[in-house]
């Protein structure tokens, strides 16, 4: 019997069973959510920080420009 035909459907079929051992997780879910909690709150400080250096840099041209 000529099995050849195996190596043929090899890639596509392994392709399906890798899809499914993955079970769709690309990142959604409960995961996703917490990267986008600690994205959101990274993005909250950094505008709280731009607030702090943008006031510094307003005194410092008041002091300058007077």
């Amino acid at each position: 019997m000529d099995w050849s035909w195996l190596l043929v459907l090899a890639c596509p079929i392994m392709m399906i069973f890798m899809m499914f051992g993955m079970k769709g997780h690309h990142g959604h879910g409960k995961r996703k959510e917490e990267q986008d909690a600690v994205s959101r709150s990274e993005y909250e400080a950094l505008v709280k920080e731009n607030q702090a250096i943008q006031k510094q840099l307003n005194q410092i041209h008041e002091k300058v420009h007077g």
